[in-house]
């Protein structure tokens, strides 16, 4: 039969308390939502409820305290959350100038096609007659 280690409660409430703290910062390193919950406390710890429970019932209490206090939002939830509506306006902002530059390029793909079809009608001799060719263009010479 395997004994327990004694427990240290001083570890057991610095444990705690620095849960508590990183939850509260909103950087949790346990804790995959970073809810301010009591489970995720629990969770972020490592300790077990009934011990937590037991013992340290003040702390549990304490952390809802700041909990409330803080509005319930980790700061750094509330950060990024701002950020996220900033990302999505700029977002729908690139998104609006993206579909007027395809707009403005299908009106060119479009006058292309149809130059080039007058174009070619032009030199197959079944165009208008009023189209008139442009000279070539000259090169500069260089050496005057």
């Amino acid at each position: 039969m395997t004994s327990r280690r004694p427990r240290d409660l001083q570890t057991e409430r610095a444990t705690l308390r620095a849960a508590a703290t990183r939850l509260l910062d909103g950087t949790p390193l346990r804790s995959e939502s970073g809810r301010l919950t009591v489970t995720e406390l629990l969770h972020e710890s490592g300790l077990r409820r009934d011990v937590v429970y037991g013992d340290h019932k003040d702390l549990v209490e304490e952390f809802q305290s700041q909990v409330r206090a803080q509005g319930r939002t980790p700061a750094l939830s509330r950060s990024m959350a701002d950020e996220n509506t900033e990302l999505k306006q700029k977002l729908a902002e690139t998104a609006a100038a993206l579909a007027r530059e395809r707009e403005g390029s299908a009106a060119l793909r479009r006058l292309v096609a149809e130059l080039d079809l007058e174009l070619h009608a032009v030199r197959d001799g079944i165009g208008p007659a009023r189209i008139v060719s442009m000279p070539a263009r000259r090169r500069p010479s260089h050496g005057r």
